[in-house]
């Protein structure tokens, strides 16, 4: 799995970003990939898959 920091999370909108700890590659993430509750700030966890605008994280845990 790969390790990352949430960058931004709009709850209401229920989307955000994850930056990759070793890449500094940023990731789309929606609340449908998400296992745990995130906010920003948050360390965590999580798959990539391949989205319609590239790779998303999905499988999203807190660290």
């Amino acid at each position: 799995m790969n390790q990352g920091k949430v960058k931004f999370f709009n709850e209401s909108k229920g989307y955000g970003f994850i930056k990759d700890n070793e890449t500094d590659k940023e990731y789309f993430v929606h609340v449908s990939g998400l296992i745990d509750e995130i906010k920003e700030d948050d360390d965590v966890v999580y798959d990539l898959t391949e989205g319609r605008k590239g790779l998303n994280a999905v499988n999203v845990k807190l660290a």
